[in-house]
């Protein structure tokens, strides 16, 4: 059995038995217990009642999919391996991009890791937007559900996916897309028996429905029965979330928006601040690309560079006006936010700005497109998204009561604290 692996400053013990790693997307705590209660999810229920071990851990900020799930794999937050949003703006380059490229990730991933130690390691995603990264320098297999029909050898590790699974590639807005990544899994976890696995999901389902409802419960049903076939299999499961899940509506359902871009230029004219949303990606129907967290660029802060003073207080002017906005939480700035939340500085705006629980950050209002919004808008980013479950199906030797347990946790629970068995 190969020694134990170390990852960015921590040391994983090689498995005794086939560890899964499942991320849910969207996933707080209420989802879980709603489904329990009515019934929908028996195997959870059982872990929540003892058979396993229910933690509550709080996930990275921004409560977005990329930083999350790049800090489960690496097991450290973005300060340290730099994916700190889904969008970004480049410093290097001059402009906004999708932070979905390997080049910008800064330390390597325990998956890639144990596969180069041996291990027989499988990841399965939802979307291909995280596949490059969560894989990036990883042997063995790894593809997404949304592009199951594009496979290879060569570049996935696997071929002939669809007829392995026996289903059609799903839609990117649907459940489907989350339950084809169990079904796989489960079929790998037969036919390969991965040493490792990681599956994250997508949160469309989150978006469109709130904890307890008819669509959320049979959603965690389809996730419960495949939870229970990988335990049924021997192997380790540990579920938790990348982030969690609100409503962002007022008593009519019309989202509750602050057009933040909007707002600057009419205080201090066009071209004087830009506004980037990390939760921007090109999956915005559900979400119209509005989220609880938002950089601000200030042109004031970079061109008074050689007067030091003028740019700090350009930064406080600015901040204390954004703080005042009925619906934000707080606003920071760069060091601060680089200190309360674990990020780089050198990726993050002037300022960051939270929103709070039932409120959203837009950037002007002709740029967002809320026509595919179908129902009250249900969205994330902000601390009020911070708390997400951590579930082991063994017994752990756990940390003290207080400690404060995050979702990057999660390999550590696994490989060493699940309570071993001969």
């Amino acid at each position: 059995m190969p020694s134990d692996i170390t990852v960015n400053d921590r040391s994983y013990r090689w498995m005794d038995r086939p560890l899964v790693v499942v991320c849910v997307d969207g996933c707080q705590q209420e989802y879980i217990t709603a489904a329990v209660a009515a019934g929908a999810a028996p195997f959870l229920g059982r872990l929540l009642a003892g058979a396993g071990t229910s933690l509550m851990a709080d996930c990275v900020m921004p409560s977005f999919t990329n930083p999350n799930n790049l800090s489960i794999v690496t097991g450290v937050p973005p300060s340290v391996h730099g994916i700190c949003g889904n969008f970004f703006f480049d410093p290097e380059r001059g402009e906004e991009v999708m932070m979905n490229d390997p080049r910008y990730l800064r330390v390597g991933t325990i998956l890639a890791a144990f596969s180069d130690a041996g291990a027989k390691v499988a990841v399965i995603t939802a979307k291909d937007k995280l596949r490059k990264l969560l894989g990036h320098k990883m042997r063995g297999i790894c593809f997404s559900s949304e592009k199951a029909d594009q496979v290879t050898l060569a570049e996935n590790g696997i071929e002939n996916v669809l007829e392995r699974i026996g289903m059609p590639v799903p839609s990117v807005y649907s459940a489907a897309l989350s339950e084809f990544i169990f079904v796989a899994g489960v079929k790998l976890m037969e036919r390969e028996r991965p040493d490792l696995m990681y599956l994250s999901t997508t949160d469309y389902i989150q978006h469109k429905a709130a904890p307890g409802t008819p669509m959320a419960n049979e959603f965690y049903a389809m996730i419960d029965r495949h939870l229970a076939r990988f335990d049924a299999l021997g192997a380790t499961i540990v579920l938790t979330a990348d982030h969690g899940m609100n409503a962002k509506h007022g008593a009519t359902g019309e989202p509750n928006v602050i057009y933040l871009q909007d707002t600057l230029d009419a205080w201090l004219g066009p071209h004087q601040a830009r506004v980037i949303l990390p939760i921007t990606d090109p999956y915005v129907v559900h979400h119209g690309a509005l989220g609880s967290f938002a950089l601000v660029y200030l042109a004031a802060a970079a061109s008074t560079a050689a007067a030091p003073a003028a740019a700090i207080d350009a930064v406080r002017a600015a901040a204390e006006r954004i703080a005042a906005l009925p619906g934000i939480e707080s606003v920071l700035s760069r060091a601060e936010a680089a200190k309360a939340f674990e990020l780089p500085a050198d990726r993050i705006g002037d300022l960051v700005v939270v929103s709070r629980l039932d409120t959203v950050i837009g950037t002007s209002r002709d740029r967002h497109d809320l026509s595919g919004l179908d129902v009250p808008l249900r969205s994330h980013g902000g601390l009020s998204e911070q708390k997400v479950p951590l579930l082991v199906n063994r017994g752990v030797n756990a940390r003290p009561g207080n400690h404060r347990w995050r979702n990057f946790d999660a390999f550590d629970l696994g490989l060493n604290r699940a309570i071993r068995i001969s």
